[in-house]
């Protein structure tokens, strides 16, 4: 087998390893089953170990097989890192762009401007991960992973991407049947709209001196798991909720929501992390591109709506 192949046939068997089968990776591929098998044969001859157990049914890897897709997986990524780096030393924006951020952050904000930069940039591709754990850039070799509120983490390098405010609001309706809390005691007897599982994220604890949940008897507590659906809830009049000014600054220019207590805001940076101390090409882009969709002041800014 020629050296400048090996990387091919490494990247044939790891996709024959995820997908179990040789059909499976010659679909990935745009290939034949047959030209598949023939180059795993040709790498275990090179080698000289097999690496599938094949019966007429399933493909099981041998121990061999287990040892090289670790492996392999490393030095294909490794080849890429390479590849990628090259390039964005040219200016070039390609390779893959993978971030990971909250849910609702991702789709209102993240998403755009990533639809705009597979527009701008045709050969860049796109991963986003929207999830609320607290997802490691270099453990799983992620470009950028955007978080809110103090970092720890001094190996990471973070750029601030904006400025976070987390608001006292409620519907108009809310506020005309329930009335509108004179101060923070007042809040209490109201009914509170709160994240039914993960981190205190929404700070009633700070609101309150005490956590609101739907175990806590002394408060009557609207509970659920998303940042939309708790926005949505608010806009409906269930309750007043304490949530961040992207997740409800538009709702507060609509006048669909109404900032209450404006001395209780409180207010942290949002971040993108990266591993990376020089990052690549698209990383840069990317960045600028979603400041520039955020603005300055935020396009979710309330500053002339407190009330």
């Amino acid at each position: 087998m020629r050296s400048e192949k090996f990387a091919e046939f490494l990247g044939v068997f790891v996709d024959v390893a995820h997908e179990n089968s040789f059909s499976g990776a010659a679909r990935r591929r745009g290939r034949t089953p047959s030209s598949i098998g023939r180059q795993i044969d040709a790498l275990e001859d090179h080698l000289d170990t097999p690496l599938f157990l094949r019966s007429t049914r399933h493909l099981t890897l041998t121990d061999a097989g287990e040892a090289l897709l670790v492996r392999a997986k490393g030095i294909l990524d490794s080849i890429e890192d390479v590849q990628q780096e090259l390039a964005s030393m040219k200016g070039e924006v390609t390779g893959v762009l993978r971030v990971a951020c909250y849910p609702t952050f991702g789709k209102r904000y993240v998403l755009p401007v990533m639809a705009q930069l597979t527009r701008l940039h045709p050969e860049l591709r796109l991963h986003l991960d929207l999830t609320e754990r607290l997802a490691d850039p270099v453990t799983e070799r992620l470009d950028l992973v955007i978080r809110i509120g103090d970092m720890a983490d001094s190996s990471l390098i973070a750029s601030r991407i904006a400025l976070q405010k987390r608001v006292l609001c409620a519907s108009p309706d809310y506020i005309a049947a329930a009335g509108t809390p004179q101060s923070l005691a007042d809040v209490a007897s109201h009914r509170l709209i709160d994240k039914l599982h993960g981190a205190d994220l929404l700070g009633w604890s700070a609101v309150l001196g005490h956590a609101a949940n739907a175990q806590d008897s002394d408060v009557t507590v609207f509970g659920c798991d998303d940042f939309e659906a708790m926005r949505e809830a608010a806009v409906q009049g269930v309750g007043v909720a304490y949530l961040p000014d992207w997740v409800v600054g538009q709702d507060v220019q609509a006048g669909r929501l109404t900032v209450l207590l404006p001395e209780c805001q409180s207010a942290t940076g949002i971040y993108a992390l990266r591993a990376l101390r020089q990052p690549p090409a698209r990383v840069t882009v990317f960045l600028d591109a979603l400041r520039a969709f955020i603005g300055q002041p935020p396009i979710w800014s309330i500053d002339d709506f407190n009330k």
